[in-house]
């Protein structure tokens, strides 16, 4: 029986309702099996300060553990050199049956450059791509950008509300002293209280910039 896998990638730093409700919705939609949270170690992408990887991992555990159909990996965690999109699908791709079909969530605004992520070509074989939106957001000015490139991505877009929610504005509320409350999990929150993450942009490490954007936010 072929299996339908969800891939949602991003630093989640931390991970909020946003991640967790576009990911119920694509594993909803699609008719997926489970969706995979596969959380980034050294991201390309990423010049910015942040968290602790094995940090950002715990949060996303924590955040997941009463949904049956999600699980985490620390594929991209473990690994010592920084990762890419097509890396991480080959390696699913060696650990699950031929027949498993993989659908990539990611940002719809990363997939607007997808054609030169790195070896996009094999890319556009391995995974169908889903963009998740934020609304009001220019979709058919993406679909011409891909048809223009003359790559043959199997896109999916999916308009999700709940993206109005940023990690950015999560970290920048802790450093103020807001609560963040309905933005993350209670377990998430709690988490973050303990580890005094956020308060400052110390004790983070540096991530290489290059090129792969899941959620950032």
């Amino acid at each position: 029986m072929k299996q339908r896998i969800g891939i949602m990638g991003g630093t989640f730093d931390p991970i909020h309702f946003g991640h967790l409700v576009t990911a119920q919705e694509v594993f909803e939609r699609f008719a997926l099996d489970s969706v995979i949270f596969m959380v980034a170690g050294k991201h390309p992408l990423k010049g910015d300060e942040v968290t602790d990887a094995h940090l950002r991992l715990q949060m996303v555990e924590i955040a997941i553990r009463d949904n049956p159909h999600f699980e985490v990996n620390d594929f991209e965690v473990q690994r010592d050199e920084v990762t890419y999109t097509i890396d991480t699908m080959r390696y699913l791709h060696q650990n699950y049956p031929p027949q498993t079909e993989f659908f990539f969530i990611t940002g719809a605004d990363a997939l607007f450059d997808i054609i030169e992520w790195k070896d996009a070509r094999e890319l556009a074989g391995l995974t169908i791509l889903v963009g998740a939106t934020r609304p009001g957001y220019d979709i058919e000015k993406a679909k011409l950008r891909h048809e223009c490139a003359g790559e043959h991505f199997d896109i999916r877009y999916l308009e999700v509300p709940a993206l109005a929610v940023s990690s950015t504005d999560i970290r920048q509320r802790v450093r103020d002293g807001r609560d963040v409350r309905y933005l993350v999990t209670d377990g998430v929150a709690e988490f973050i209280k303990q580890h005094h993450l956020y308060q400052s942009i110390q004790g983070c490490c540096r991530y290489e910039r290059e090129q792969k954007t899941p959620f950032e936010e």
